[in-house]
């Protein structure tokens, strides 16, 4: 099979490889999936590059998130699923061969069915971005009636938190940088965009809900956005946070936090107990079945050409997902 690798860490275009690999081996309780979209998520751009320590296996095909067809099973694997069309969630983590080859094996739970009306494009951002936007909407319970602040709006995860969070029957309102991202962010149907570099964001977002704030957060940087955190949040709120690189050793203010009785929820998804991505996949494809749900992929790439995937990640200058199609 026609793989991209890496057996060392480095830049994108020394590093990564393009070759033949023995198709893997089916065990028992595996689908083997025949790849037809490879998401790159910046964890996968990270890994490769380094910043997330030394090389853990020999070598590596990368990215985590994909999506496909079934065409073989293993033993304890119902056959009537040969065929089936699936999205894949950690199909490289903690495991040295992922999703951006023409074959993958994966244990069957990994291996979601994909909704008709889904291309695999789409089907291979669902791992990562749309389930990370998920759970952080719903990890605390329904939404119905609940004002929810979604920050970074214009990005992969924010923009699928909005769609969840307005599918659940919430009042959302996100933060965004620009007006360029604003308009991106407005795509996904909040009630209030709010651009955090202009005027005072927290006295935007106390107008934006008459005063009375916000119920729960779901965060992309949670240090750098505690100031403002602790002036919106209602009491008994909840801060769901996936992300803190812009202060990645933050100074609590406890006392505050205490006496507005907040929850600090912070979680990797990678990580969710089963009854957790239980939720979190049944959620994410009964919301997007829908015609109107939008989906933000904004370059697709061969496999030929994943170091341009890669590099257009780490640019850090992409609106949306980035996805090779194999």
């Amino acid at each position: 099979m026609k793989a991209v690798w890496y057996d060392k860490i480095g830049d994108a275009q020394s590093v990564l490889t393009l070759g033949e690999l023995a198709v893997p081996e089916l065990s028992a309780g595996e689908v083997m999936v025949k790849v037809h979209a490879s998401g790159v998520n910046p964890s996968d751009v990270k890994t490769r590059a380094g910043a997330r320590g030394a090389l853990a296996f020999d070598r590596i095909i990368p990215h985590s998130d994909g999506a496909g067809v079934i065409e073989a099973v293993g033993e304890g694997v119902s056959t009537e699923r040969i065929g089936e069309r699936i999205w894949i969630w950690n199909g490289a983590w903690a495991r040295p061969f992922g999703t951006n080859a023409e074959y993958i094996v994966v244990p069957a739970e990994q291996a979601v069915p994909l909704p008709d009306t889904v291309s695999f494009e789409a089907g291979a951002c669902l791992g990562i971005p749309a389930s990370t936007a998920y759970y952080g909407v719903y990890a605390d319970g329904p939404v119905e009636g609940k004002t929810i602040l979604v920050t970074g709006g214009a990005g992969a995860v924010g923009h699928y938190a909005i769609q969840f969070a307005k599918a659940g029957g919430a009042k959302v309102i996100t933060t965004v940088s620009g007006p360029d991202k604003a308009s991106h962010a407005e795509t996904a149907g909040p009630d209030e965009v709010i651009n955090y570099n202009k005027g005072d964001t927290a006295e935007a977002i106390m107008a934006a809900t008459d005063g009375q704030g916000v119920d729960r957060i779901v965060e992309v940087e949670f240090g750098g956005n505690l100031d403002v955190t602790n002036k919106i949040l209602r009491p008994n709120g909840v801060v769901a946070t996936y992300g803190s690189m812009g202060d990645i050793e933050p100074k609590l203010p406890f006392y505050p936090m205490m006496f507005n009785c907040v929850t600090v929820r912070m979680y990797l998804v990678y990580l969710l107990s089963k009854e957790a991505r239980d939720m979190t996949v049944n959620g994410v494809n009964e919301c997007i079945k829908g015609p109107s749900f939008k989906h933000m992929i904004t370059e697709v790439y061969s496999l030929e050409d994943t170091a341009k995937a890669h590099k257009a990640v780490e640019s850090g200058k992409l609106i949306g997902n980035v996805v090779v199609k194999i």
